[in-house]
């Protein structure tokens, strides 16, 4: 078995500014894993807020040497390192015996989701530019997590005012600020807030008034993490760079779910290669958000289809 990683850019299509900062491309890394002849492959997103970078997370992939299978893969840490590697090697077995991913996984055919559109953090006025322009997407997200967000707010639902909403923190708030936002967030009609406190403070839920379900992002890798999130949380944000593959994805979903979470499938800014395999785990959940290709002024040879029934599965020439 031979495994290599390069390093691929992707160009935004406009900038995409979070509560942490701003970037005008993606930047990833692409792994092939090839056995007899046949070649799988899968993509992750190192993120710094886990301490990843393009880097380490090569020299991660690089160590791994040998006839590796997806599960000798648990050896390494959830992460972005695991979940190329894992991605790559359910691609290679679906190659290998003619077969797609779904089938192998004892899954049904992926039927197309709607998917999340994310707005980026920026004024008010920019905001509501944005969302008039999106009106017509049936979910937006919007990045908030400063301390002047409900004039932002209120700005996206006067341009998108049928949209169903997806507010995302990024660890930016307190538990007094959601408390404080909360009836604003009725009044808007948010559906969901993501990750609004920072994931070392989350204890603070535990007790609050939540009256817009509060999902669980950087505080959600795995199914280790699902301990912690009790009293916390109703909803998990599953991404495979997180979990650190399709294969984990897959397990922890089935753990949340029989724990009594809702879910939501979600990704970081990436080409149609990433999302290709979320795609599996999306299926049925509360909220998809697999808009990566979307915010692309580039993409895959072979991308993703989007279209008004929403994000479909990938084409086998793509990925599984």
């Amino acid at each position: 078995m031979d495994i290599t990683v390069t390093p691929d850019v992707f160009k935004l299509a406009q900038v995409f500014t979070i509560s942490r900062g701003s970037r005008t491309q993606a930047e990833v890394l692409t792994v092939r894993v090839t056995r007899d002849g046949v070649t799988g492959w899968g993509e992750c997103v190192p993120y710094a807020r886990y301490g990843e970078t393009l880097e380490n997370v090569t020299d991660m992939i690089q160590g791994v040497s040998g006839s590796v299978t997806r599960d000798a893969l648990y050896d390494l840490p959830a992460g972005a390192a695991r979940n190329a590697l894992d991605c790559a090697l359910w691609d290679l077995e679906a190659k290998s015996k003619g077969q797609r991913v779904w089938d192998l996984a004892g899954l049904p055919e992926p039927q197309p989701e709607i998917t999340a559109y994310t707005l980026s953090l920026d004024t008010p006025d920019a905001m509501q530019a944005q969302a008039a322009k999106n009106a017509f997407r049936p979910i937006l997200k919007i990045k908030l997590g400063t301390p002047d967000d409900m004039p932002r707010l209120e700005a996206v639902r006067a341009g998108a005012p049928n949209a169903t909403i997806i507010v995302d923190a990024n660890e930016g708030w307190s538990a007094a600020v959601y408390a404080d936002l909360a009836p604003h967030l009725v009044r808007l009609g948010v559906a969901l807030v993501e990750q609004p406190l920072p994931a070392k403070d989350d204890d603070a839920l535990i007790g609050l008034n939540r009256p817009v379900p509060v999902c669980a992002d950087e505080s959600c890798h795995d199914r280790d993490s699902l301990a912690k999130l009790k009293g916390k949380y109703d909803v998990i944000n599953i991404k495979l760079d997180k979990t650190g593959g399709l294969t984990e994805a897959l397990r922890l979903r089935k753990a949340a779910l029989e724990q009594g979470y809702k879910v939501m499938v979600g990704c970081m800014v990436g080409s149609s290669l990433a999302m290709a395999p979320a795609t599996l785990v999306a299926q049925g959940v509360m909220f998809t958000d697999l808009d990566g290709p979307l915010l692309l002024a580039e993409d895959r040879e072979t991308p993703l289809l989007f279209d008004a029934q929403g994000v479909h599965s990938p084409a086998a020439s793509l990925w599984g």
